[in-house]
């Protein structure tokens, strides 16, 4: 082997080399990347309160529940059916609190947007359901807080009255 062949052949080597190390960081970047991508697409959280409004008092509703429904894209960015997730019942200040994981979702599905509802009052002389904060036609989700675990998104209160 001349010297014009072993040179090409060592800078061949090098940048196989090179290649090959490149290739690499790459893969150790897309993987970061992958992770850091599932970390911004964190859990979403979702709370509020659930009211009765009787006369001129808002008194809070134990154990009522809201219902949140959405809309997804499928990876071939098709919308899906909708589905949706019920809170846990409120406490007894009316607060309920309900999360939606990513594992909950089919792989590759996005969430493209969320409504939350009125779902139901365990109390029969006040469950009539009101609009008030869009509760029967569906709040859409606020800009939310950004934690390091979730995104949290705070609903206005829901309100239920005694029936007319």
């Amino acid at each position: 082997m001349d010297a014009t062949s072993r040179s090409f052949s060592l800078a061949f080597s090098v940048f196989l080399v090179a290649l090959v190390v490149v290739s690499a960081t790459d893969n150790e970047h897309q993987s970061e990347k992958s992770s850091s991508e599932k970390m911004l697409t964190k859990v979403i959280g979702i709370q509020g309160t659930i009211l009765c409004k009787t006369a001129s008092q808002l008194i809070p509703i134990k154990d009522a529940i809201a219902r949140i429904t959405c809309e997804a894209v499928d990876k071939k960015g098709y919308k899906t059916a909708p589905f949706s997730k019920l809170s846990s019942p409120a406490n007894a200040k009316g607060y309920y609190f309900v999360t939606l994981s990513p594992a909950e979702l089919k792989q590759g599905w996005r969430i493209t947007e969320c409504k939350v509802f009125l779902e139901k009052s365990p109390v029969k002389s006040c469950n009539v359901p009101t609009d008030v904060n869009n509760g029967k036609t569906g709040a859409t989700l606020p800009s939310p807080r950004l934690l390091k675990t979730m995104n949290l998104y705070s609903i206005p209160a829901f309100v239920y009255t005694p029936k007319s």
